[in-house]
């Protein structure tokens, strides 16, 4: 996987100044709030939603239990329709063929559909540098491309921003970039999203090169799947004379019919509707209408070494609905930017440090940026359970940072650091198997209460910086039994 935001610090650095944000916190909080509300109730209409979760949970485990054998499917699927079949394992060899595609069409400029897959490789940048204009059309990725901003949410990526920050962003800068925003623009929706169909339309009709991900690829059809709500992903879809699609190879299913239950469950637990207005699907190229060309480039990235565990790999579930996000009181507080990743929230705090590893700091603080409360968990259409993966990863990050192949499995590799946390956990366990020295214990902390400090010293100040320590009883709770059961200890 491309690296990290650049710049960016560990996530306790980035979201304690996040924090600080009014602004973001407001827009953030009336945001989540609202989406989460209309998610709820667009779920409690269906009497089967949980059948419907469990059945989208087992069609993707089935599917990567037999991954290699539905891609060489979906390759041929593909193939036999008239499109090319590009493999790339990192980001940088996705870059390289969609660049050579662009280039070979003798072309400088690109419309986008939104793509978490296209962000996650940088490859809006990796065009650039070969002076290759990409432009994105869905309104939020306007919004932050204008800006010369980075996405904050997998659904709403300009989540961060309220409408009079967006009237200035295209006021500004719409010129830079084609038709300017109309003369006295306002921050109504109306008159902002008329103002980015006025910009973008220009550029669908001149188009000749379109960039896709894709949401869904059918193996036994070769079909690739889009679901979006406003249209622009329908106009870079049909209306260029090549189609370039980049898609990670967690996305298959291998079915027509697996499809139908990931479109049910999909809009409501993303955009809270019941279907989403566009659902394109296409397979391959036709004479008649639509691109003549089309390349789709399968990316790894990162996601076969996720497969390996048998724990993490539960994230390549995930179908970016957004629905964590919306549920998190850390997302909710920090941001997306905290997150240092175009893969913010829950599902970002375990699919970023697996597809990148957890090597630098940011990736190994990812693990950490949650309560574990369970709401994300509780809302997740594919049932992914996220507090068990972000425990999988905090124990990786503490026994070395590294996963390490062997055969099939994957395991740690021998810890280099923690050594004050191991020192703490060895002697918890040496105390708890020896209840006499337990109980001397509890004695003295108790008779030593007064003296004990409110804050830990040295590396504890990380977690008792923003939390007094518990008072200690002025009774240990085995003298309390013992006094008022007649003596007797309960086997302690």
């Amino acid at each position: 996987m491309s690296g990290t935001f650049v710049g960016m610090p560990a996530f306790p650095a980035a979201a304690r100044d996040a924090v600080r944000d009014t602004t973001l916190r407001g827009n953030l909080r009336h945001a989540t709030h609202t989406i989460r509300a209309k998610r709820a109730r667009a779920v409690a209409e269906l009497d089967d939603w949980e059948r419907l979760r469990q059945a989208g949970k087992r069609i993707k485990d089935r599917t990567l239990r037999h991954l290699d054998r539905y891609l060489v499917q979906l390759e041929e699927s593909v193939t036999a329709a008239g499109g090319v079949v590009h493999w790339a394992a990192d980001a940088d060899e996705a870059n390289r063929i969609v660049s050579e595609l662009v280039k070979a069409t003798g072309e400088t400029e690109v419309v986008k559909v939104k793509s978490m897959a296209t962000q996650e490789i940088a490859l809006n940048e990796a065009l650039e540098a070969q002076g290759i204009h990409a432009y994105e059309t869905d309104l939020a990725e306007l919004i932050v491309q204008l800006g010369k901003d980075r996405p904050s949410h997998i659904l709403v990526p300009a989540i961060h921003r309220n409408r009079g920050e967006i009237r200035e962003i295209f006021a500004r800068e719409m010129g830079e970039w084609g038709r300017p925003a109309p003369e006295g623009l306002t921050d109504t929706p109306a008159d902002l999203a008329e103002a980015a169909r006025l910009h973008l339309r220009e550029k669908f009709l001149r188009a000749k090169v379109g960039i896709s991900g894709a949401n869904f690829m059918v193996a036994e059809t070769g079909t690739l799947v889009v679901v979006e709500s406003e249209g622009n992903g329908r106009m870079c879809l049909t209306l260029p004379e090549t189609l370039i699609s980049v898609v990670g190879i967690e996305k298959i299913v291998p079915t027509w019919q697996d499809l139908e239950v990931f479109l049910q469950t999909l809009p409501r637990s993303s955009t809270a509707e019941r279907m989403n207005p566009y659902t394109s699907m296409w397979t391959g190229t036709t004479d008649a209408d639509g691109p003549r060309a089309f390349h789709l480039v399968l990316l790894d990235n990162g996601r076969t070494d996720t497969l390996a565990d048998e724990v993490g790999r539960q994230a390549l579930r995930c179908i970016r609905c957004s629905a964590c996000l919306n549920v998190c009181p850390v997302y909710e507080r920090a941001g997306g930017h905290a997150y240092g990743s175009v893969y913010p929230g829950p599902i970002g705090a375990i699919l970023s440090p697996q597809l990148r590893g957890t090597g630098s700091e940011i990736d190994a603080s990812l693990p950490y940026a949650s309560s574990l409360c369970g709401a994300c968990y509780e809302v997740c259409p594919v049932a992914i359970d996220i507090p068990e993966v972000l425990v999988r990863l905090r124990e990786r990050v503490v026994e070395g940072g590294e996963a390490v192949r062997d055969g099939n499995r994957v395991r740690l590799r021998p810890a280099k650091g923690h050594a004050a946390e191991r020192a703490a956990m060895r002697a918890a366990r040496w105390a708890l198997t020896r209840p006499g020295a337990l109980r001397t214990g509890q004695r003295l902390a108790s008779h030593t209460r007064r003296l004990h400090p409110r804050t830990l010293p040295g590396p504890g100040k990380a977690w008792s910086g923003t939390r007094d320590l518990p008072p200690v009883p002025d009774e240990p709770f085995r003298d309390w039994w013992r006094r008022t059961r007649g003596g007797k200890d309960g086997g302690a």
